[in-house]
């Protein structure tokens, strides 16, 4: 019997990032889950008086379906941690060191995972004196997550983001080598690699609308890779869940190109410590490839729930 059925479950969603609609329904859906399951809950929204109404419901446990800045970039694991309320997923400084790119990638590299060549810039920096890289290039927010205002430019033309009058001068940007090839996702669950999907989107690249929007995008799990290249999606993604201190759970993406011999051309771009929980999303797709239907999984997350002290 799990060690919450008599808890107060706070699930936490929506909050004031650009993923907050998708949030929405990742939490919507856990929480549904856990009421099947005979487990109390209760939702709260994050993006309005969250301290307060934490004091004021004092839950037992938080299952965290936030996704983006604000819920997933250690800001709310450090309040619960303070509260002593014991919350899923990662921690602290796993889930900020994931959420700012050129951190995670920093040490990536130093245990031995490639990554694309970047650099950190700004976006003032990038306008007045262009790309610091030659093309083909992807350009991202330092520290935002489902594609939110990824370029890719092929030829190295940033103009359209040049255009954009909207952005802070000021804002931490990643530029990037662009990996052709095929576009792969692995999650890790209590410390065990899922499974490798290769996403295919039907147009363009895999943007915020193919993530979320049905009919944009292909899932293929398990992915036709060589096994050479499968074992070592499964095994990469491992060595980075636990390099950042993750837990619970984490999805890693990557690109490879076939046309480099073995593992050569495969590059770790990012980790995800707040994998998406929508009917669309991968996560719950490659556990229920491995046998774990929905409602386990979020019960196994929850199961995992602890406070860093």
């Amino acid at each position: 019997m799990s060690r919450w059925k008599a808890a107060t479950v706070a699930v936490l969603l929506g909050g004031r990032s650009a993923e907050r609609e998708v949030s929405l329904v990742s939490g919507a859906a856990c929480a549904d889950a856990l009421d099947a399951a005979g487990f109390r809950t209760v939702r709260i929204d994050a993006a309005d008086r969250l301290v307060e109404r934490l004091v004021e419901l004092r839950p037992d446990v938080c299952f965290n379906a936030l996704h983006g800045r604000f819920g997933e970039d250690g800001r709310v694991p450090g309040l619960l941690d303070l509260l002593g309320i014991p919350y899923t997923h990662s921690g602290v400084l796993a889930s900020a060191l994931a959420m700012d790119k050129p951190q995670a990638k920093r040490v990536f590299q130093a245990v031995g995972l490639r990554c694309p060549e970047g650099v950190e810039t700004s976006y003032a920096e990038l306008v007045e004196h262009g790309p610091p890289i030659p093309g083909p290039i992807v350009v991202k927010p330092a520290c935002e997550g489902s594609s939110v205002g990824v370029l890719i430019a092929p030829d190295g033309d940033i103009t359209a983001l040049a255009r954009r009058n909207d952005v802070d001068p000021a804002q931490r940007l990643m530029v990037e080598t662009y990996v052709r090839g095929r576009e792969l996702t692995c999650g890790v669950l209590d410390d065990r690699a899922l499974a490798v999907t290769e996403i295919v989107p039907r147009d363009g690249f895999y943007d915020y609308r193919a993530k979320y929007t049905s009919g944009f995008a292909d899932h293929v799990v398990p992915a036709d890779l060589p096994p050479e290249v499968y074992d070592s999606v499964l095994d990469w993604a491992l060595r980075a869940h636990r390099a950042l201190g993750c837990r619970g759970t984490s999805r890693c993406d990557f690109r490879w190109d076939p046309d480099q011999p073995g593992n050569d051309g495969l590059h770790l771009l990012e980790i995800n410590t707040q994998p998406g929980m929508t009917p669309l999303s991968l996560l719950p797709e490659q556990a229920a490839f491995c046998g774990i239907p929905f409602g386990e999984l979020v019960q196994r997350l929850l199961e995992s729930a602890r406070c860093d002290t």
